[in-house]
């Protein structure tokens, strides 16, 4: 359960805690020069066991020092998702399919994707075309960013105990982008309507393919607004928003893995929260007396409440990792406009 914070501390972002490198291992990494003259592939077990596969491929993520933070942290777990995925193996049967050979079909699909993985630098997301959230499979590629927000954990909680879940009848998500937040919203409440909104037409089509994927087309809409812009005169009881907010200085110095992502779904300005703003000023208006207004600002928390030291933000803590989530109330929003 989230627990209210007095205080601003530091936290996640959009660039998630963790997108890191793995730690240094004996062997140097490969060089540019030395990666374009073989394979990282080439060496990879002729017969081989899922475990053992999964090993050689983490091992040469390791070695190439490649960046991890889109549904992993870690080498192992991003080698593990390509391997089960080439071999159509499912993650909750991992103990009994570690020591399975690879048929050959399998072995070369996971080594194409290993390869791609590490000279492409894209996140294995968008190699996959599949990413989890709120315990729900979605459907990503590179017009959206890839689902990783710990307000996964508010949905689970029904966003208990901030409101009574019974009065929860609509609900807006804005910078829907994959439509994740807003359809497992739809999923977690069976009898609410939810607005997933988006500026990006490229992003509405995934949301849309969600939107089916789930069978939810007759409870969630996909709307191209600009923030509110498009949504007068509705009111909802949630407002939830993981918007742009990375700001100059954090966008360019990105690994490459977060270049290979839209910058629209990233860039929030130049402290990173031209966006936010905006929807902090605007969401009383559409907030029903009851309703409550939950967004994601990363490591833009501190910028925030410099920004507007008078707020009464909670901040909101998450037993899965992750942070940088406040909480208002619409009567907070409207005590200080």
């Amino acid at each position: 359960m989230p627990a209210k914070k007095s205080a601003p501390r530091k936290s996640t972002a959009k660039v998630r805690a963790l997108g890191k490198k793995p730690q240094a291992t004996a062997k140097r990494g490969r060089t540019a020069t030395e990666t374009s003259k073989s394979s990282p592939v080439a060496r990879a077990p002729e017969s081989a066991t899922v475990a053992q596969l999964i090993s050689f491929a983490a091992e040469q993520f390791a070695h190439a020092e490649l960046w991890f933070g889109h549904g992993t942290d870690n080498a192992v777990d991003e080698a593990a998702e390509l391997v089960f995925f080439a071999a159509g193996l499912r993650h909750d049967e991992a103990e009994e399919v570690y020591g399975q050979v690879l048929t050959s079909k399998q072995r070369g699909k996971a080594l194409d994707l290993i390869e791609r993985r590490i000279r492409e630098r894209v996140p294995a997301a968008y190699l996959t075309h599949r990413m989890w959230f709120a315990g729900h499979e979605f459907y990503v590629d590179e017009r959206v960013l890839v689902p990783r927000s710990p307000i996964a954990e508010l949905i689970h909680a029904h966003f208990r105990p901030w409101i009574d879940p019974a009065k929860v009848r609509r609900i807006l998500d804005i910078g829907t982008g994959s439509g994740c937040i807003a359809i497992a919203s739809a999923l977690a409440f069976p009898k609410a309507k939810v607005d997933a909104a988006d500026l990006s037409p490229d992003a509405l089509a995934v949301t849309r393919m969600n939107i089916e994927r789930h069978s939810v087309q007759s409870r969630v809409r996909a709307v191209q607004s600009d923030v509110f812009e498009a949504l007068e005169g509705e009111r909802y009881d949630v407002i939830v928003s993981n918007p742009p907010y990375v700001g100059d200085e954090e966008l360019a110095g990105l690994p490459e893995e977060y270049r290979r992502e839209p910058v629209m779904g990233l860039h929030g300005g130049r402290d990173g929260l031209d966006i936010v703003h905006r929807i902090i000023d605007q969401a009383a208006a559409h907030l029903q007396p009851h309703g409550i207004l939950i967004v994601e600002v990363g490591n833009s928390e501190d910028v925030l409440v410099e920004a507007r030291p008078r707020m009464p933000f909670t901040w909101l803590d998450f037993e899965r990792g992750g942070g940088g989530v406040f909480l208002l109330t619409r009567e907070q929003l409207l005590h200080k406009r």
